[in-house]
């Protein structure tokens, strides 16, 4: 079949802000083939945004370059032991159908990353995390497509250099690679189920379920659902912000003039705060200008009403991160990626 390039294609169906933009190149590359045949292209050598779920960018222009859609899927037990099962997913599967495919097939890792939006091959960009789990947890390996070589790489755990929200593909690897294929050693008994956040543990007493994989999941997906925003019916790309860690001194400093404020422990010397409640604290919580606005249920939650513009968003975006600064002296970094 011939493969063929598409120019001047609106970018609205391909991101779950729903916002309005153009590629001046579009290609779905769905399958391998697909790939390889764009990446060597000659006549497409030029700036790329690789797009998986178009769940965690916001678009603020039209992209000059080739706007490349990862959308090729399988999934597939590689081996397993007595504890172990390592399992592979290619980059362009649902996250939650992989998720839930793990589950079903009892094992165990991921259920706390349930109903995550986007595809698996973008999840190890950001180090993907929820309830006390992160990707880096149960990662083992990736395969990536290095861009201008056009040649495979593998990256070892130890390689990605996982922290909070971030990997080495968001700083001296950023659009150098394509993340094709995911490895995740999980487990097949004995699972180390985790419930340290109370709002779980709370929802399993609401549905009457002792912890397990399949409750742990059920209860994550109940909880997301109630505080965050479908993209379907209002455009959205998740949380907007990363939660700010800072030095116990200053949350301590923080809690005496703000009882209430929410902070976690972050390894012995640093407390990570809740920027939805900062945002809230702050009176943007529900906050609307044109179609651009704060979730009603989720101050952490940038929206698009209908017809805002990726700039709109963004200049919001800007007004939140200085309203928190002046009111707590605590900067807000964005979680998502603006383009």
């Amino acid at each position: 079949m011939e493969k063929s390039v598409s120019t001047n294609v609106s970018l609205k169906p391909y991101n779950s802000f729903g916002v309005e933009a153009n590629a001046h190149y579009f290609f779905e590359a769905k399958t391998m083939d697909d790939l390889l045949w764009i990446v060597h292209d000659d006549h497409f050598k030029l700036p790329k945004l690789i797009l998986g779920g178009g769940s965690n960018v916001l678009l603020t222009k039209d992209f000059e370059g080739l706007v490349l859609k990862i959308s090729f899927k399988e999934k597939w037990i590689e081996k397993s032991n007595e504890d172990h099962t390592l399992v592979s997913v290619m980059g362009g599967e649902v996250w939650h159908t992989f998720v839930q495919w793990t589950i079903q097939n009892g094992l165990g890792g991921l259920e706390n990353l349930s109903l995550i939006p986007g595809n698996v091959g973008t999840t190890p960009v950001q180090n993907i995390g929820a309830y006390g789990v992160e990707i880096k947890d149960t990662f083992h390996h990736l395969e990536a497509l290095n861009v201008e070589t056009g040649e495979f790489e593998i990256f070892r755990k130890e390689e990605c250099d996982f922290g909070y929200r971030h990997s080495i593909f968001k700083t001296k690897g950023k659009g150098k690679y394509i993340i094709t294929r995911v490895f995740f050693q999980l487990t097949n008994r004995n699972h180390q189920l985790n419930t340290s956040y109370g709002a779980i543990n709370k929802e399993l007493e609401t549905i009457g379920k002792e912890a397990s994989i399949q409750s742990i999941s059920e209860a994550v997906i109940n909880i997301r659902s109630s505080k965050l925003p479908n993209p379907a019916v209002i455009g959205n790309g998740g949380s907007f912000f990363k939660n700010p860690v800072v030095a116990n001194s200053q949350f301590l400093a923080l809690k005496e003039e703000f009882p209430e404020m929410v902070g976690y422990p972050s390894g012995s010397e640093q407390t990570k705060l809740a920027a939805g409640w900062m945002i809230e604290k702050a009176g943007w919580k529900n906050y609307r200008k044109g179609d651009a606005g704060v979730y009603e249920k989720q101050a952490l939650v940038l929206v698009n009403h209908g017809n805002a513009t990726g700039k709109e968003v963004l200049d919001l975006s800007i007004a939140i991160r200085k309203s928190v600064n002046e009111t707590f002296g605590v900067i807000l970094e964005p979680e998502i990626n603006i383009l």
